[in-house]
């Protein structure tokens, strides 16, 4: 014969779940907010113009490999955010058109520099997964 299941503590144990799931999302929010606040600072004082989104990058990078932070304190917020990035260039997508006119008068330039723009991310492409074949094959005569 199975025991009862205390439907008040069942319950309980899943709002305790819920809170930490909810604290811990709000925790990982804090965390890659507040690396966005401390670049847009770092930016302000700056000599010299780096965007703020590469200083984060790049902090969150340096924090990452410093250990300071784990890929666990941020996983499930940035996996939301990366699922979601096509909606984010929205907005920067339907502001092109109001610069209609000015591609049209820059179009030739503009083609030039996609095209080789594409040729040299091809390159840097090939050139690092060739490198990285390189660097295991040392890595397996070893």
């Amino acid at each position: 014969m199975r025991p009862c299941v205390n439907t008040a503590q069942s319950n309980a144990a899943g709002d305790r779940r819920e809170r930490r799931f909810t604290l811990k999302l709000l925790t990982q929010i804090g965390i890659i907010f507040g690396i966005c606040w401390i670049s847009t600072c770092i930016e302000r004082v700056l000599p010299f113009t780096l965007p703020a989104s590469i200083i984060g990058m790049l902090l969150l990078l340096a924090l990452l490999l410093a250990r300071v932070i784990k890929t666990e304190h941020i996983r499930e917020k940035s996996d939301y955010l990366l699922g979601n990035l096509p909606f984010f260039f929205i907005p920067a997508s339907v502001s092109i058109i109001n610069y209609a006119d000015v591609l049209r008068e820059n179009l030739l330039a503009l083609v030039v520099v996609c095209a080789v723009s594409l040729i040299a991310t091809f390159a840097a492409t090939v050139g690092a997964v060739r490198l990285t074949c390189r660097l295991l094959e040392r890595g397996k005569r070893r």
